[in-house]
Order: structure tokens, then sequence, then C-alpha cells
């Protein structure tokens, strides 16, 4: 086991080097830059070439880029040509409220999304199954942006069941320990603090886990049919094993395979959906620093942000790899 866990933690550095080259290369080819981006309706060609020289940006690529994976390995990403601060230190205090939101989200969609799968799978052909079709296909089509509009339309605005925007409501005065508001509640036994993000953190979880969990739901369906028809669960209920014991030991564990590798997949669409989900309910996490970082051509922040979801997504496809380690033993030997 430990030969394979280190053998993939090899394998992520060459990846996290092949993806800084693509994004360095990516933004330097854009149109327009930081330059004439921030200076604005004020750019000159003078004034453009003066603040390129301040920000380094009229060296060679080759020069650049090397500079640039320098201070990456320092912890140094850079100044934010925006508002003139630490780019790390923007995304440390933005992150809590993106992780935040993402671990709702997904949480919410596998602890529905695995059953809602099993349970269709197990009653195929029925009014179960046929509904959990049509509510994937449902859940798949609609843009996240939309049902977040609608969910604030319908249980914020009309019904007043909960917050619109925001983390928490103004008139709560939370201790701010980690960044989570959740936690920062219950660790500081301010547990209206709490409630209050909680119920913040409602309707955007929902908006943002329900692509994940159409997709999980499916998954998770088509897989268990598949093992339900395989030999050795035939086998297993021709020996006389209870139901139970052929359901989780034979059934669901060899079906949560690929159900793994999906959810692995899902934190990527998830970041990608916080974008989107944080601009309607004005979040403010890594999605409000990338859409500005965009509009404004901020390239240290938009590196800063872009490899760190590369690297969260390398790191949970080293967790995927590894679950499927631990549910599978064949695996360690490939």
């Amino acid at each position: 086991m430990l030969r394979f866990i280190v053998r993939r933690l090899l394998q992520v550095i060459p990846t996290l080097l092949l993806l800084s080259v693509l994004v360095f290369a990516w933004l330097r080819s854009l149109p327009g830059g930081p330059a004439t981006a921030f200076l604005g309706d004020r750019a000159t060609p003078e004034s453009v070439a003066n603040l390129e020289r301040v920000l380094g940006l009229d060296q060679p690529i080759p020069v650049q880029y090397v500079q640039f994976l320098g201070r990456v390995v320092t912890g140094d990403f850079g100044t934010s040509t925006i508002t003139g601060e630490p780019v790390l230190a923007e995304i440390g205090r933005a992150l809590p409220a993106t992780i935040e939101l993402s671990i709702a989200a997904l949480v919410l969609a596998v602890a529905l999304g695995i059953p809602l799968g099993y349970l269709a799978a197990r009653k195929r052909g029925g009014p179960l199954d046929v509904s959990t079709v049509i509510g994937t296909l449902v859940g798949v089509a609609v843009p996240v942006f939309f049902l977040g509009y609608i969910l604030k339309a319908v249980f914020a605005v009309e019904l007043g069941l909960f917050p619109p925007s925001g983390r928490q409501s103004v008139a709560v005065d939370a201790t701010n320990v980690t960044g989570f508001a959740v936690l920062d509640g219950l660790l500081t036994r301010e547990f209206d603090a709490s409630l209050d993000a909680l119920s913040h953190l409602v309707l955007p979880a929902v908006a943002l886990a329900t692509i994940p969990l159409a997709v999980i739901t499916r998954i998770t369906r088509a897989s268990v049919l598949e093992v339900l028809n395989a030999d050795f669960v035939r086998t297993a209920n021709s020996k006389g094993l209870t139901p139970g014991t052929v359901r989780g030991r034979h059934v669901l564990r060899n079906a949560l395979l690929p159900v793994s590798t999906t959810i692995g997949l899902q934190v990527g669409l998830l970041l990608a959906g916080a974008v989107l989900t944080e601009r309607v309910f004005v979040w403010g996490g890594i999605g409000t620093l990338l859409a500005d970082a965009i509009t404004l051509r901020d390239y240290p922040r938009l590196q800063a942000i872009l490899l760190l979801g590369a690297l969260v997504y390398v790191l949970v496809n080293l967790l995927v790899d590894l679950s499927y380690a631990i549910i599978d033993p064949r695996v360690r030997l490939s």
C-alpha cells in the first residue's frame, strides 16, 4: 500500500508542472493585458509600457515563467494588480467560503445520490426508478445560475424561509476563528451565529449540488444494475447468504468503484459551478475573486486560483485512487 501511495504522489509532480505551463501560456495568450485593464480609460501607450515594466511583463515569456515558478516554489504567488495585496492573503480569506459551500453541496449530493441510485436500481422499472431517471435528467439540464435565481425567488423572496444572499446576517455579531461560518459558531458556542450561517448555506448548497446529485445518482443506478447481474452475486444468493450481506458486501461495495471516480470528478464541477453560484448568492468566495480577476486581467490572481483549482483536482483524484485501493485491493498491483 505504501508503494502504491508513493507512486501516485510522484505522478502528481509532473502533472502540476505541466498544468503550470498550460495556465501560464494560456493567460499570456489572452487579448489585452493587466496593464490595459488596470488603467482603463487612462491607458496610453506610454502608461501601459511603464506599468508593464513595473509588473515585469515586458520581459520574454520564458523568463517570466521561470521567475513565476521560482516564486511559487517559495509560496509567493505575487501581488494582485487590482488591490495591491498579496494574492495568497486574498485567497486565504476567500477560500473557506468556497470550501464550506463545496463541502455542503458534495455531502448533499453523495448522501442523496447513492441511496437514490441504489433504490432506483433495486426497483427497476417502478415508479421510483422512473421518477429518479426523469429527475436526474432535469437536474443535469437546468443551469446552476438559473436554478439559483429560482430558489431565491421562491424560498427567499416569496416564502421568506431562507436568506436571499450572503454568508451571515449583518445583525449577527459572529467571531471569526477559521473562516468557516458554521464551524466558527460551534467553536465559539455562538449557536445563533452558526444557525444563521447554516440558513444562508442551504439555498446555494442546493443549487450547487443539483448537477453532482443527478450524475452520482445515475452512475450509482447503472453500476448497481450491472453488479446485480454479475455471476458472483448469483453465487452469493445460491449459497444462502442473507439479503443484507449480499447487498452490503457484494453489491454495494463493488458498485462503489465507478461511483468513487464520479465523486472525484464532481469536485472539479463544484469548483466551476461555485463561480456562478457565488455570484448569484453574493457568497464572497474564490468564485468572486476569479470573476473579478478575469474581468480586470489580474494575472497573478488568475494564475494562483487556477493552479489552486488544479492542485485540489489532482489531490482529489489521488484520494480517489487510494479509495480504489481500499475498496478493491487488486488495484494496488496495477
